[in-house]
């Protein structure tokens, strides 16, 4: 098929990328390359697409309408994956407008290009952050998320609401993925993984927040992949038992589908670090500090939806996937 990914030059946008020309689809990838963190990092991922066939670079930013209308003229896509986007809970204390701009501007932009050029599914990066206050566990999609903490989440839940007007106006089939913790090799700098491994292999204290006790569902990069790839293949469809008296939040009697994407399996903070520590041979110095403004305490992803409806099944554990990172990690930087 011929999918144009949006993100391209980030995390989980080059993965996919990978994943989907090795299938053997063309992939037409749109990035601004902004430098909300290192440029050289998503240079060098962009680099490795560009020598494989099938792959299309365009560097344009979201919330630049006429490029991306440009874009989706040009190369008519069948289906779009919109992982692009200001990213961040706590940049977004700092900077709200670029979450304006790119999360929202942007989405619409995706949107209305998908509208007017009879896309055949839209799949799009939603986030765990939407289930904000929320203390029930594990996390699913058909809880309620009206009460974000940050104003990334805040974007986020507003990108769900976007998609289900247009699957709704429009009979645009939309699927958004709730992305929990994901790392693994080529991630990004601003997540713990990489900042703790950078400090302890520098001999430098690392900042672990709510004193260690935060969870998170941690997901590696190529499980999420996976289930990135079934979800492209599984156009979302109206749910026929779907009730305005008693709606469900993760489905429609429009083309519309939110599905968690994430491991099903919390680990906390502090062992996550522990197999790091087990993986390098050495020790972190903590610098055990409060929670941050905006994070919550825990995520865990109710993925029951996800695994019935595509077969989706996450399987790789934290010891073998923080050690494919440390391992990328010593390569890239040149690390005896």
């Amino acid at each position: 098929m011929k999918i144009l990914v949006t993100g391209t030059a980030g995390f989980i946008g080059s993965a996919l990328a990978h994943k989907l020309l090795d299938r053997g689809d063309q992939v037409i990838g749109i990035d601004n390359v902004n430098d909300y963190y290192d440029v050289n990092l998503k240079e060098a991922r962009l680099a490795r697409l560009k020598i494989r066939k099938g792959f299309t670079e365009i560097r344009a930013s979201l919330e630049d309408r006429r490029r991306i209308e440009e874009a989706f003229a040009q190369y008519n896509p069948q289906r779009v994956v919109n992982l692009a986007a200001q990213a961040g809970v706590r940049y977004s204390l700092e900077n709200p407008h670029a979450y304006i701009d790119a999360n929202l501007v942007g989405f619409c932009n995706i949107l209305e290009a998908c509208r007017h050029h009879q896309v055949e599914h839209l799949v799009y990066a939603s986030s765990s952050s939407v289930y904000g206050a929320n203390t029930q566990m594990p996390f699913s999609v058909h809880h309620n998320v009206d009460h974000p903490v940050s104003l990334y989440a805040a974007t986020k839940k507003a990108n769900e609401l976007m998609a289900h007007t247009y699957s709704h106006l429009y009979g645009l089939p939309t699927t958004g993925l709730r992305f929990f913790t994901v790392y693994g090799p080529w991630g990004r700098p601003d997540m713990a993984l990489f900042l703790f491994t950078r400090n302890i292999l520098e001999g430098k204290p690392i900042d672990v927040f709510n004193h260690g006790k935060h969870q998170r569902d941690f997901t590696y990069i190529d499980d999420i992949v996976e289930g990135v790839t079934r979800c492209i293949e599984r156009i979302a469809s109206p749910n026929p038992r779907w009730d305005g008296d008693l709606p469900d939040p993760g489905s429609s009697k429009a083309p519309y589908r939110l599905y968690n994407i994430g491991s099903h399996n919390p680990v906390q903070l502090m062992e996550f670090i522990e197999v790091l520590e087990n993986t390098l041979g050495m020790k972190a110095e903590k610098n055990f500090l409060p929670m941050q403004q905006g994070d919550v305490p825990a995520t865990y992803a109710d993925v029951d939806d996800l695994i019935r409806d595509t077969g989706y099944a996450p399987n790789t554990s934290i010891e073998e996937g923080i050690a494919n990172f440390v391992s990328w990690y010593k390569d890239y930087y040149h690390i005896q």
